[in-house]
């Protein structure tokens, strides 16, 4: 039995929904063979995942989205692999409980993250992005990393998305020299170019406190960023702000195809090959995968679409758990599905499923034991 599921958010990490689910399946089936590859996507909880594959941790003192300093956690193996997580320093955790900023949040501590990870020996970084703060297209990590970007006045840029309409001149030649003998893979589920409607000013900017104003004034200042870096770089730089994931994060993207010459991903293909999944899926005879809420954004590259893919590839059947369960058995069926055991069949009260998710995962688990290992 495989257990390859993400963490459900705000309640469990992965390595827990792992835990909960093999206590529940034993109590079933006591000595059921059971191994759990805790998976993401690239999203927030990709460096716990590494950490869990047996990676080291490493930690730096960074600056966070509004300036103040916060510890961010990296991954790194023997072999020079590294697991840099965006959101361990620019994320939406990182922000005063209800007070955004959305044209001010700042990339910078997580250049500052990626230095220190150059400094720890990486040879190859992979880059994980979601969760963020931030809309600034990746001008501040690029300025961590030795950039410049500077006004009429030959004054570096305010911190953030908005003040970038100010920007005049970019300069990238001072970017620290490592950087070019570094392969980056930008890891997302996140396929957005950087401005327009499916820009990452209007599709993510409101999740980030932007109001429909904050969202022209972070289009329009991005759209003059990625001007004025095709004239530093030349065409390249408008070819990526039209590239597949050049919106993640807050066109964090966009700055790792242009600055770093990274190359695009979906995050949990990437992710599963990091974490050692195709020889664990290689010994098992039923998967089980997961998140806290299996919906829509579910089938668009999450964890548990992959896990499915990969295993319905192996000829091997795969069930799930989950918080809530918002997809039509056929729409699971699509993704490789059998059927999925969510919380709120068991608890119809939202918080209480997240308080008690622990236990009432156990359950699932009992449940699912019953159905197809009895």
């Amino acid at each position: 039995m495989l257990i390859a599921a993400d963490k459900f958010k705000g309640s469990l990490t992965a390595v827990e929904v792992a835990e909960h689910v093999t206590a529940g399946l034993r109590r079933v089936v006591p000595h059921l063979d059971v191994a759990a590859v805790p998976v993401a996507d690239g999203g927030d909880g990709t460096v716990a995942a590494a950490l869990a594959a047996g990676f080291t941790r490493h930690e730096a003192r960074v600056t966070g989205p509004t300036g103040t300093p916060v510890t961010a956690t990296f991954a790194l193996r023997e072999d020079g692999t590294a697991v840099v997580e965006m959101a361990e320093a620019s994320g939406l955790q990182h922000l005063p409980e209800g007070v955004f900023a959305p044209l001010t949040a700042t990339t910078y501590g997580t250049g500052e993250l990626l230095l220190a990870a150059l400094d720890a020996g990486a040879a190859t970084i992979v880059f994980g992005v979601g969760g963020s703060a931030t809309t600034d297209g990746g001008a501040g990590m690029l300025a961590a990393l030795g950039a410049r970007f500077l006004d009429a006045d030959g004054n570096p840029v305010a911190p953030g998305g908005g003040p970038l309409r100010e920007l005049v001149t970019a300069d990238l030649s001072g970017l620290d020299p490592r950087l070019a003998g570094t392969e980056f893979v930008l890891a997302s589920d996140v396929d957005n170019p950087l401005t327009g409607p499916k820009g990452a000013p209007a599709v993510y900017g409101p999740q980030k406190g932007a109001s429909e104003q904050d969202v022209a004034t972070l289009d329009a200042a991005l759209a003059h960023y990625a001007q004025v870096l095709e004239r530093a770089v030349g065409p390249k730089a408008a070819e990526y702000a039209l590239a597949p994931g050049a919106g993640a994060a807050g066109g964090i993207g966009y700055g790792a195809l242009v600055g770093l010459d990274a190359t695009f991903r979906a995050g949990i293909d990437v992710m599963l090959e990091v974490l050692g999944f195709a020889p664990a899926l290689a010994r098992a005879t039923f998967v089980i995968t997961g998140e806290g809420s299996l919906d829509e954004q579910t089938l668009h590259g999450k964890a548990p679409a992959g896990v499915a893919a990969a295993a319905r590839a192996a000829g091997l059947d795969v069930v799930a758990v989950c918080g809530r369960l918002q997809l039509p058995p056929e729409a699971l069926t699509r993704a490789g599905i059998q059927r999925a055991y969510a919380l709120t069949d068991l608890e119809s009260d939202p918080a209480r499923c997240m308080a008690e998710a622990g236990p009432l995962l156990e359950r699932a688990a009992e449940n699912l034991a019953r159905d197809f290992l009895v």
